[in-house]
């Protein structure tokens, strides 16, 4: 059985929430509390199953130090930082066709 390239890529990108993460970590590492702020409407509940769900993919890397309190941090990998030409093809999609979309 052949996979649906749209299909399968929309079930890594899963929902509304994985493009809010992928383009706050596009400007680099971020904490999971600068994520949550950073993300209007997210849940932590949300962002925590969505940061795990990207890391199965291998869009995220979460990684810590040893240090007390315990400083957790992620980051995309290579394969997460190659969405970026996905979210600047949409940001251009919407500036050629803002006047014609009813919103």
């Amino acid at each position: 059985m052949n996979k649906c390239p749209v299909e399968t890529s929309l079930k890594v990108l899963k929902n509304k929430w994985t493009i809010f993460i992928v383009r706050d970590l596009l400007t680099g590492e971020k904490r999971f509390g600068e994520l949550k702020k950073s993300i209007n409407g997210i849940t932590t509940k949300v962002l925590s199953e969505s940061l795990k769900h990207l890391e199965s993919y291998n869009i995220v890397k979460r990684w810590s130090n040893d240090t007390f309190p315990l400083v957790v941090v992620y980051s995309l990998t290579p394969l997460g930082l190659s969405l970026k030409q996905i979210l600047d093809a949409l940001t251009q999609w919407f500036i050629d066709n803002e006047k014609e979309i009813n919103f």
